[in-house]
């Protein structure tokens, strides 16, 4: 089985195994999902995201937030293991 690159949303967020250890990041770059949804969850506001990553598009924000919506949509089972 090989690895590939997958491309959600546009190409807003996309995973590849050799960039941040295969967690889902904006465009290729260096900037989880997770990284974007921590500061939005901190209160930090659009404008100082992209203030402090200038490699950010704004359209990347939203994508961020919809990706996470998609995941939580999915259906869980838990099964007790131990």
């Amino acid at each position: 089985m090989t690895l590939e690159n997958v491309r959600y949303l546009y190409g807003r967020v996309s995973i590849d195994p050799d960039v941040c250890n295969g967690k889902p990041t904006i465009r290729g770059k260096r900037i989880t999902v997770h990284t974007i949804l921590d500061y939005l969850g901190a209160g930090e506001s659009v404008s100082e995201i992209l203030r402090q990553h200038p490699s950010l598009e704004a359209e990347d924000i939203p994508a961020c937030l919809a990706f996470a919506s998609r995941l939580m949509d999915q259906r869980y089972t838990l099964r007790k293991i131990a």
